[in-house]
């Protein structure tokens, strides 16, 4: 199995970040960590070695770029609006400095996406905001609501990062054309945040597929079950 690793200085950031690209050949999808995850997470809990089949088959070709988790959500030092101004140069990093790239040198329009646990989130989030650029979307047991992050703060930087707000204006039509999947476990404490989004996307008649999985809870063993079964959708 293929493994590549990248080191740059982000000018969007003004930091270097850090990736791992796995795979030789196949259908490009950047993959989110965990909360305080690095790029490297998603490797070491085994979850790249899911999808072992798919990569040394050249079907699909796995990105997984550091997050800034700890200068944005969860950094109490600063105020809430930066947070979230912090979060928006994240998402700007990832359209400029790793999306557009890849879909550039392989002369495609869109990717997939995909994110375990808070990763689920800045998926679904990155996904409903660009469509344009994203074909499949898989959260792994996903929270869409960050406005517990901010303190009681709210600006439209915080309505336009926060899917269970501006999700439900939002008619692009390429929402309509997203292979969307929600996987969560019945005992999962993100469980009530994806039937949140579901009825979101019920309301709307975007079609998408619930996974709720029986006797799992939010952690890694039931989403290295779901990771190489969404993968098979691509």
């Amino acid at each position: 199995m293929k493994e590549d690793y990248h080191k740059w200085y982000s000018p969007t950031l003004n930091k270097d970040i850090e990736m791992l690209v796995f795979g030789h050949a196949g259908y490009p999808l950047v993959l989110f960590p965990t909360t305080s995850g690095r790029f490297y997470e998603c490797k070491d809990f085994k979850l790249i070695e899911s999808a072992k089949w798919f990569l040394e088959e050249g079907l699909v070709q796995i990105y997984c770029p550091d997050s800034i988790n700890e200068l944005s959500w969860y950094d109490k030092n600063i105020h809430p609006a930066d947070r979230v101004k912090n979060h928006v140069w994240y998402d700007k990093f990832i359209m400029d400095e790793v999306v557009n790239p890849i879909c550039h040198d392989r002369g495609i329009q869109k990717l997939a996406i995909a994110g375990v646990s808070f990763g689920g989130y800045h998926a679904a989030n990155f996904a409903f905001k660009h469509p344009e650029r994203v074909s499949h979307m898989f959260s792994l047991s996903g929270a869409f609501d960050i406005k517990s992050f901010l303190d009681g703060y709210y600006d439209d930087n915080v309505f336009y990062n926060n899917p269970v707000d501006f999700l439900p204006g939002n008619n692009h039509s390429d929402l309509w054309n997203m292979n969307i999947i929600l996987g969560v476990g019945e005992w999962d404490i993100c469980l009530e945040s994806n039937q949140q989004l579901a009825k979101i996307l019920t309301d709307k008649n975007i079609p998408f597929w619930f996974d709720e999985r029986k006797w799992a809870e939010h952690d890694w063993p039931i989403w290295r079950e779901m990771f190489p079964h969404y993968l098979s959708t691509i």
